[in-house]
């Protein structure tokens, strides 16, 4: 396990100050970009180097940890630090072992991104030591899923909570502008983990009040049991941290906090961990008459504010409201700043209240490639094409960390090298021509879970639209896997040559994604 040195703390400084050289970036005339264009990337070179880690893991855990930002040197809810959310708490002492490892003081890990990013890079690495990875299983990004887990600070089904969603970025891309304008990505990749004795560790049990939620349950020591008043309200809180991170501090018996419910960002995907009958600790006066919503992200990063977020809480809220006679209207659906004698200022001005309401209130969903992604037919997009499904191919392309250029909807040379660059890392024919095959791989590109009727989710949407681009006929992309569905994918499966019994496991999506 390397280790830093006084005379690496003077390298780190000679390398920080380079940065402020104006450098000549691919792409760019020498002077185009502001004199820190790269500091984040290539903090994360350095850091991948220095510790052997693989640099787009090592940028799969920051986004997911903080999505790339410091924010200042603030503390999340769990009192973790930086890019690469260094904890110092009574369960989790990772900034501790970052400033051992690599002999930075905490308050330059907290504060220094590069030193941050040191710091989060030295720890995954004592983490891969500690479970026997040699040089050569180091370069398996698969093998580092036990020691991703580790760094979570959580146990069990939650550690492989967060392992899980730092794979999902890995398998489907990620792009970030983070501080100056510098934009940071990780290309999509088909991943397959070695998750060791975390494969049986997935969380699976159910919400008891909510059935689309995943059940996590709170420590004792951080709710009641019952109420002693009756439930007239729903708190929208922003939880200051990561999803898994969240959900491991409830479970920690010195937080003394908790929420009902947790939603994560990236997918809408909630965890319950309160039961609604009983008072969680969200909203000091607020507790006993109301059901607390935590969101993942920062108030000051609307980045962490997705659709797909605000339509799985809306729908959540909707769902109590219903349920428990709370009136859908701001005096009853409130901010945890909105709680009477709470000094917290989330979900700050970056939630979108106006937005947040309509969809509580039962919008109307829209019409075909409303979301942007979802069309009857895909057609053969080129160089020269413009409209709504070139503007959809960049979006996908630009998720998938492949610069496609202005989300324009105008297929220009950006967008070619970008279809290149996927056609290429994905076996395809490199022509820059997007048809079917290229439009069945992109679509289906990301995370590959066992599917089958009953399902649904925004992973059955992602299916749903790369049969229709695979078969040629339309399969409705409403995220349920019902009958339609079910026949599309064994009419799939058969004309590929593939077991046709209405699953989609592994073999399937690897049909997918390889473009049949």
């Amino acid at each position: 396990m390397p280790r830093r040195t006084a005379g690496h703390t003077r390298g780190r400084a000679a390398v920080l100050a380079s940065l402020t050289v104006t450098a000549l970036v691919a792409g760019h005339p020498a002077g185009a970009a502001p004199a820190e264009a790269d500091s984040m990337n290539r903090a994360l070179d350095r850091a991948a180097e220095e510790y052997d880690v693989p640099r787009d893991l090592l940028a799969a855990v920051g986004y997911g940890e903080t999505h790339l930002n410091g924010h200042a040197g603030q503390p999340s809810q769990d009192s973790g630090f930086g890019v690469m959310h260094l904890v110092s708490n009574p369960v989790n002492h990772s900034l501790e072992k970052a400033s051992a490892l690599t002999g930075e003081s905490a308050a330059e890990l907290r504060e220094d991104t590069g030193t941050n990013i040191l710091g989060g890079a030295a720890v995954l690495r004592d983490h891969a030591d500690a479970l026997g990875l040699d040089k050569a299983r180091r370069a398996d990004i698969d093998a580092w899923y036990p020691a991703v887990a580790r760094y979570s600070g959580a146990e069990g089904a939650v550690s492989a909570l967060y392992a899980d969603t730092v794979y999902t970025f890995l398998a489907e891309g990620l792009r970030a502008t983070v501080a100056g304008g510098e934009r940071v990505s990780v290309t999509s990749r088909p991943v397959s983990p070695d998750k060791g004795p975390l494969a049986k560790a997935d969380v699976t049990a159910q919400s008891p009040d909510y059935p689309p939620a995943l059940w996590v349950a709170a420590n004792s020591a951080n709710f009641a049991t019952g109420r002693t008043a009756t439930v007239d309200k729903v708190v929208i809180h922003v939880m200051q941290g990561s999803y898994a991170g969240t959900i491991s501090w409830f479970q920690n018996a010195t937080s003394k906090v908790s929420s009902h419910y947790v939603v994560r960002s990236s997918d809408g995907q909630i965890t319950q961990m309160v039961r609604d009958r009983d008072t969680a600790y969200h909203a000091k006066s607020a507790n006993a008459s109301s059901l607390g919503i935590e969101h993942e992200g920062f108030i000051d990063d609307p980045s962490w504010f997705t659709d797909t977020m605000y339509r799985s809480s809306a729908a959540l809220t909707k769902y109590l409201c219903d349920r428990y006679g709370i009136p859908k209207d701001r005096s009853h659906i409130i901010g945890h700043s909105e709680a009477p004698g709470n000094d917290h200022t989330d979900p700050g001005a970056n939630w979108n209240w106006t937005y947040y309401m309509q969809l509580v209130g039962g919008a109307a969903g829209g019409a075909e490639g409303a979301d942007g992604l979802s069309f009857s037919s895909y057609s053969t997009q080129r160089t020269g094409s413009t409209g709504a499904q070139v503007k959809a191919l960049q979006t996908l392309l630009d998720q998938q960390g492949y610069e496609a250029g202005a989300v324009d909807g105008v297929f220009g040379s950006a967008t070619g090298s970008a279809v290149t660059a996927f056609q290429t890392a994905r076996g395809l024919g490199a022509d820059g021509i997007v048809g079917p095959k290229t439009w069945t791989a992109l679509l289906s590109a990301g995370t590959t879970p066992t599917l089958a009727t009953g399902a649904s989710g925004d992973t059955v949407k992602r299916l749903q639209r790369s049969l229709t681009a695979a078969l040629g006929t339309a399969v409705t992309a409403d995220g349920i896997f019902g009958a339609n569905t079910d026949k599309a994918v064994r009419s799939y499966q058969s004309t590929r040559g593939l077991s046709a019994d209405g699953s989609v496991g592994a073999a399937t999506w690897a049909a997918l994604q390889s473009g049949r």
